[in-house]
């Protein structure tokens, strides 16, 4: 069955929401072919026009690209926001915890006394040391996302590893399981929206202010609810969410 536009919404925008969705969700991966102007205007019954600005927008977003040849295919974007949760369960079956083209610079690493949320979190007291990593995730164009993970102090000796200031292959999940079996099974992951603040600015590189921000708040917990990782961060956003998801038993 072809695809139906809904009148009362602008009828690129609906086009655009599908082909975005099926692209972010990899129903369209990498490489895959996008359907022509020609193509959207027979299954959605558009015009060329409005086709054609389908199109321009999924290549401002980055998600599209043209090449000759192949017309229009699903390209990374660099951008894109990859949620923890994302990046755990890609990091325990790939290995590897970044997409193409991301990587991460750890601003700092050490003992800090825990702010009122993070100490809510590990179930502590606020003020109580806990170890505390600052991370920025760039691309070739600059910053993507800024975090920061908190954990139990309890894990300077076991894990010392998280009090260096440098990236740890594998991710700091893979490195507390291997060297205490804390092994996470569920994560939650709270999400909204905020306006950056000049400290936001600054991490993110923003030059265009104001600027609407994802904020995401997460805990990564064991099969006895300990919890091995609460962490927050930052992206470009305006949309608010909150789901949950397991980790595979396998």
């Amino acid at each position: 069955m072809s695809p139906e536009i809904d009148r009362p919404l602008p009828p690129y925008l609906q086009v655009v929401s599908h082909l975005r969705d099926r692209i972010v969700t990899g129903q369209l991966a990498e490489g895959a072919a996008v359907p022509s102007e020609r193509q959207l205007a027979d299954e959605w019954g558009i015009s060329r026009a409005t086709a054609t600005k389908v199109l321009g927008v999924l290549r401002a977003e980055g998600l599209v690209t043209s090449r000759q040849g192949s017309g229009t295919v699903v390209t990374t974007r660099a951008g894109l926001h990859h949620s923890p949760a994302d990046r755990a369960r890609t990091a325990h079956t790939t290995g590897r915890i970044y997409p193409p083209g991301q990587y991460a610079k750890i601003l700092s690493a050490g003992l800090a006394p825990a702010d009122e949320r993070a100490a809510d979190a590990l179930g502590i007291e606020p003020g109580q040391e806990a170890i505390r990593r600052q991370r920025v995730t760039c691309n070739e164009d600059g910053p993507v996302s800024a975090s920061t993970s908190w954990f139990s102090a309890e894990l300077a000796e076991s894990v010392p590893q998280l009090l260096v200031a440098e990236r740890i292959p594998g991710g700091t999940l893979q490195a507390i399981e291997d060297a205490t079996g804390w092994a996470w099974t569920d994560t939650e992951e709270i999400i909204h929206s905020r306006i950056a603040t000049d400290e936001d600015a600054e991490l993110l590189d923003l030059t265009v202010r104001p600027a609407a921000l994802l904020v995401g708040y997460n805990r990564f917990v064991d099969a006895d609810d300990r919890v091995v990782e609460y962490g927050e961060y930052i992206c470009h956003g305006d949309r608010a969410t909150r789901y949950t998801s397991s980790r595979s038993r396998d």
